[in-house]
């Protein structure tokens, strides 16, 4: 585990010192970025309050300047508890709207719709399973023009979601 860890920090250091090429064209959304976030969620967002942090990661494409569609995978398990996210999601990016000062920096909201399993002690049930709506507000700061952090407030692996942001 610690070499995972050590791995991490210096994948994340290599893309921080980056150069900040081409910084007059700015690192905010745009049409045709593919974005592909990974993280954490921390708040349940269902009625379990045992040791449980889930993963997820989702991809963002730009169909627009400000409109992005993509899609999301999650996954948490603890105390016998194991729950499962899949679903599409879309944005709408503000940066433009607001009359940003920065490119490094990309607000958005927008809405998803995933299928959520739970399943306890690799027994499948119903209760709370199912197809949901999913709403989510949240920003990423680069660092550099391929990579930045994200934070998003939402009902979806949690009621926060944070972690890193990888432009390609």
């Amino acid at each position: 585990m610690k070499k995972l860890y050590f791995l991490v920090i210096v994948l994340l250091g290599i893309f921080i010192a980056q150069p900040r090429a081409n910084a007059q064209e700015g690192y905010a959304f745009q049409e045709s970025d593919l974005i592909i976030n990974a993280g954490i969620g921390l708040g349940s967002t269902f009625a379990f309050t045992g040791s449980y942090i889930p993963f997820g990661a989702s991809v963002e494409y730009g169909i627009t300047d400000a409109i992005g569609v993509g899609g999301l995978i999650g996954y948490g398990s603890g105390s016998g508890l194991s729950v499962f996210h899949i679903g599409a999601k879309g944005s709408y990016h503000f940066n433009e709207l607001l009359n940003l000062e920065t490119d490094l920096l990309d607000l958005y909201a927008g809405l998803s719709l995933y299928y959520r399993n739970f399943s306890v002690s690799g027994i499948n049930f119903n209760i709370g399973s199912g197809v949901l709506v999913g709403f989510h507000i949240g920003g990423r700061y680069y660092f550099s023009e391929s990579f930045g952090v994200f934070a998003e407030l939402g009902n979806g692996i949690g009621w926060l979601t944070a972690g890193v942001a990888f432009k390609l």
